[in-house]
């Protein structure tokens, strides 16, 4: 199943920032430091394309410190780019975002010259939390699922940096099959918009690859990576007792507890991508839709036919065969 969530209001964010964006000295994307690619939006990095940007590794207390550092080598090798790694509750790391912004943006400042700041992310990342920190009291909404803030907001931050808040946003098209699933088990997706059961089995596949240990001492089991995700999942709902009739495993409810778990950081520090395996996954997203949408056009392009709105395509025609000329075969004309 591909996870796709662009509800309409997040159609209005994307004008909205590709609005705002003439205006701004340096784009900060929050991203969720347990799925940096997958939460890097490919719709926002084309809108503020030009931009200086900064890279906040959000939650980064909740993912594996090693990754962490790979994709911040990673971010800040890109030029114009910076990166670092956040914990939006701690106010000290918090405050670096402003110095970094300073540094991206060297010419801004001042009153003449205020430092204007666009932070944008996915939903639920933690951007309403991080201008909390920022300001120091309650400026923005909170809560621990996608889609609370709904509307830009402008933030003073200092007399001479402003903060433009917006809200969560995706992009209309996910073309990593992969990166629905992370983004899905992060609540970066409406809980509408995916099954939850399907998730927690990928979810699982991944962590009991990598992070066996931490499954094995969160629900007390042994032999966690020679399982199925499906023999996992049964067993996790078995063990904290999301059982129904017959004795049977609710997998729903199980699911829901491996999601819980993972967002919460009981599993825990882990990330589920590396900048490899992300690029990796990438080429094959991008090489399956470069290929449906030939298909797509051969099925429009033959509606169209159909319709007798554009021509049939001629076959192109035989070049006329002349007897004797260049490459032709002229044994039978040739004499001893």
């Amino acid at each position: 199943m591909a996870i796709q969530w662009f509800p309409g209001h997040m159609h209005l964010t994307r004008k909205a920032i590709a609005e705002r964006i003439k205006d701004i000295d340096v784009v900060v994307e929050l991203l969720d430091a347990r799925l940096p690619g997958s939460s890097a939006n490919p719709m926002l990095a084309q809108i503020t394309k030009g931009k200086p940007a900064l890279k906040v590794l959000n939650k980064q207390d909740l993912a594996d410190p090693v990754r962490t550092a790979a994709w911040l080598d990673y971010f800040n090798a890109q030029s114009d780019v910076r990166a670092l790694p956040l914990d939006a509750s701690m106010s000290t790391p918090a405050k670096a975002l402003v110095a970094a912004c300073h540094a991206l943006a060297p010419n801004r400042g001042g009153m003449a010259k205020p430092m204007r700041v666009l932070i944008c992310g996915i939903p639920n990342v933690g951007k309403s939390t991080l201008i909390n920190t920022l300001k120091g009291k309650r400026a923005a909404k909170t809560g621990d699922e996608a889609g609370v803030t709904k509307l830009e907001q402008r933030i003073t931050i200092a007399d001479d940096f402003y903060l433009y808040d917006t809200p969560g946003v995706l992009w209309p098209r996910i073309i990593v099959a992969k990166s629905g699933y992370n983004l899905a088990a992060s609540g970066a997706v409406g809980r509408n918009a995916f099954d939850e059961e399907e998730v927690a089995l990928e979810l699982l596949d991944y962590v009991r690859q990598h992070y066996a240990e931490g499954l094995e001492s969160r629900y007390k089991l042994t032999g966690v990576a020679g399982q199925t995700d499906e023999e996992l999942l049964e067993a996790i709902g078995r063990k904290r007792g999301a059982l129904q009739g017959g004795g049977k495993v609710n997998l729903t409810k199980a699911a829901e507890i491996v999601i819980h778990d993972f967002r919460s950081g009981s599993l825990g520090r882990l990330t589920l991508e590396t900048p490899e395996e992300f690029a990796e996954w990438l080429r094959a997203g991008e090489k399956l839709d470069a290929e449906r949408q030939i298909k797509k056009d051969a099925i429009e392009e033959a509606r169209l036919i159909r319709l007798k709105k554009i021509p049939r395509p001629q076959k192109p025609r035989e070049p006329a065969y002349v007897k004797g000329s260049q490459g032709d075969d002229l044994d039978d004309e040739t004499s001893d």
